[in-house]
């Protein structure tokens, strides 16, 4: 257990870090009165910053030829982290951050379960066993609570 405790701690961490930049990007698009140039500005400063820790890690810049070679839904990641931030700018004055991150989570444990089980884009495959669906149904049942 010693040895998960680290990496427990980093992704405890992340999700904190996502409710930071969450409330930041919320206040950012309030003060320009645009929840598109908060986004931006949020994207903007990611960019700079793994611009820094590549460089600072030593990390070449991939080479045309390896490039070549990544398929074109590769390059999408990005797309799907801007369709997060914008829809968390938009909901979180809506809904609140608990209710918004709960239902987050409940769409990333379902889209998870999936992903595991069909192995859906390169995930190793592991079952969605009846344990891990009642894990998943908790959940969506704490969702609810924290709705209330």
């Amino acid at each position: 257990m010693l040895k998960l405790a680290f990496p427990i701690l980093l992704a405890v961490s992340a999700g904190i870090s996502l409710v930071v930049q969450q409330a930041l990007n919320t206040n950012l698009r309030a003060a320009l009165g645009s929840a598109a140039w908060s986004g931006f500005v949020s994207y903007l400063v990611g960019v700079v910053c793994m611009a820094v820790l590549a460089l600072a890690l030593g990390d070449p810049i991939p080479s045309a030829s390896v490039q070549a070679h990544i398929p074109w839904w590769g390059w999408s990641g990005g797309l799907f982290g801007a369709v997060f931030i914008a829809l968390a700018i938009l909901l979180i004055p809506w809904l609140g951050a608990a209710t918004f991150f709960a239902l987050l989570v409940t769409g990333q444990m379902l889209a998870s379960l999936a992903f595991d089980h069909f192995g859906l884009l390169g995930i190793p495959v592991q079952p969605a066993s009846p344990v891990r669906l009642l894990g998943a149904a908790f959940l969506i049942l704490g969702v609810v609570l924290v709705r209330m």
